[in-house]
């Protein structure tokens, strides 16, 4: 069932709360050994929300639009006195004071909080093999990576853990996942949803979205977390319409643009599953045509001086004096060294040292100040381009699902996984990923919509049309 008709059922006294979550905590026993997809499974405190909403359904009361569901939260989310690490040697077993205000607004409406997923350490990374806790697998095909760095997320809701996860989205991290495994993944507008209680990792890219099985479902979790939040100062302070009703509205007269950049290069089959998506959004009455955003071939560049220089600015708080690991030494300098080489993971290390390097005296300017210029026009590109398109067309991946090790010896090779997805977050603009088939391999292919900023109302329209003409 979806989580729509699992919240319907729920709410009308169908089925129990108490009995969805056992099945699902069940689901999980029987094959999170072999996946990983979780750090921690919330079995106890799944069970006591669930028999919440079961009494406030006995009572006639209505729990809320999520009555009942469960959901997968990526490991980067504050839950108060539950585990949450990051994947990180440096957060090990250390316990939040604080929820993040998307699973306050979750535990609101009825959700049922399952597990924290796992992702690569801090969320930088593109497969979930950069684990302090060990990598997760991809359940359409265990010797295959799952993505990242949301890999547990994706995983979940694939494998049947969840009908929805949370995860953040800083580069790629929500969209590339839920292509390689197969789901829907959402990053939505900067500021659109709260990052109250997100562990940031870069602040100026980081935004929290949904993973889902459908569409529908997407939009009815993006319904529930999005809105204003006092509590982060970058939200955007204006209440929107819902999304979910308007799914089904239909996409005739749309401009769909084919992003010219991002086809380039990426495998064949890849490719093919892109044109056959705009070809079906043709027939169901949109007007397609080739575009281009010429300053996003520079995305990938201006990302990996942006994000690692915010990177080393947030981390900088991990000193083994607040929370977190500590490693004596002989003094506070040295102790601070020894609980950051111990605490953190190698692809961690290297990020922090090339946004220190960026940000450094004498580099500034030719890194990361030209990386914010590099920046600035890719967000005048995309608005020159969406004077002429409501949304673009883009493959979500270069590649579908690789094999383990395969890519762990090459960071800039790891790093071209995110090629396609990285001009979002630079421009702040909502994109999401959507199955469409299978490549050459038999392994899932997303195809990406791409969206103006605050344009998820016809960009779920346009995803909506794709899912419906997807090859089965």
């Amino acid at each position: 069932m979806t989580a729509l008709e699992l919240a319907a059922a729920v709410r009308a006294g169908e089925r129990s709360a108490r009995e969805v979550v056992d099945e699902h905590l069940a689901a999980i026993d029987a094959r999170d050994g072999e996946l990983h997809a979780f750090n921690h499974v919330m079995a106890d405190s799944a069970r006591d929300a669930a028999d919440v909403v079961d009494i406030a359904v006995a009572r006639g009361d209505d729990p809320g639009p999520l009555a009942g569901v469960p959901i997968a939260l990526k490991d980067n989310l504050c839950t108060r006195g539950v585990p949450t690490t990051c994947s990180s040697r440096i957060l090990d077993g250390w316990r939040p004071p604080y929820t993040a205000t998307v699973v306050e607004r979750v535990l609101a409406t009825g959700g049922i909080p399952i597990g924290k997923t796992n992702l690569d350490e801090f969320a930088m990374g593109s497969s979930t093999e950069h684990s302090a806790f060990g990598p997760t697998r991809n359940p359409r095909d265990p010797s295959r990576v799952p993505g990242g760095s949301s890999g547990g997320s994706a995983a979940a809701v694939a494998a049947g853990f969840a009908p929805l996860a949370l995860g953040s989205d800083t580069g790629g991290s929500i969209r590339q996942p839920a292509a390689f495994c197969g789901v829907v993944g959402v990053k939505p507008t900067y500021g659109a949803v709260s990052r109250y209680g997100l562990v940031a990792f870069a602040s100026s890219l980081d935004q929290i979205g949904p993973f889902a099985v459908t569409v529908a479902d997407a939009a009815l979790l993006f319904d529930v977390i999005g809105g204003p939040d006092p509590l982060d100062s970058t939200c955007i302070a204006s209440a929107r319409a819902p999304i979910a009703e308007s799914v089904d509205d239909g996409i005739e007269g749309l401009r769909v643009g084919l992003f010219a950049e991002l086809l380039d290069g990426v495998d064949a089959d890849v490719a093919g599953r892109v044109h056959e998506a705009a070809g079906a959004l043709r027939a169901a009455g949109a007007k397609v045509g080739d575009t281009s955003v010429p300053a996003a071939a520079y995305g990938l560049s201006a990302y990996y001086l942006i994000a690692p220089a915010e990177a080393s600015s947030n981390l900088a708080r991990y000193d083994g004096v607040r929370y977190g690991l500590r490693v004596d030494g002989d003094d506070a300098a040295s102790m601070n060294a020894r609980t950051r080489d111990a605490g953190f993971g190698a692809e961690v290390k290297r990020r922090i040292m090339l946004g220190t390097y960026a940000l450094s005296a004498g580099y500034y300017d030719a890194y990361y100040g030209q990386a914010q210029r590099v920046r600035t026009l890719i967000i005048r590109d995309f608005d020159a381009t969406y004077r002429d398109f409501d949304v673009l067309l883009a493959p979500t991946t270069p590649t579908t699902a690789f094999e383990f090790g395969a890519k762990t010896s090459s960071p800039l090779a790891m790093y071209l996984s995110d090629v396609c997805t990285i001009p979002s977050n630079l421009a702040g603009h909502p994109s999401m990923s959507v199955p469409f088939g299978t490549g050459a391999d038999g392994l899932p292919v997303g195809v990406q919509v791409l969206a103006p900023a605050l344009g998820e109302p016809v960009m779920f329209r346009v995803a909506r049309a794709i899912e419906q003409a997807a090859p089965a």
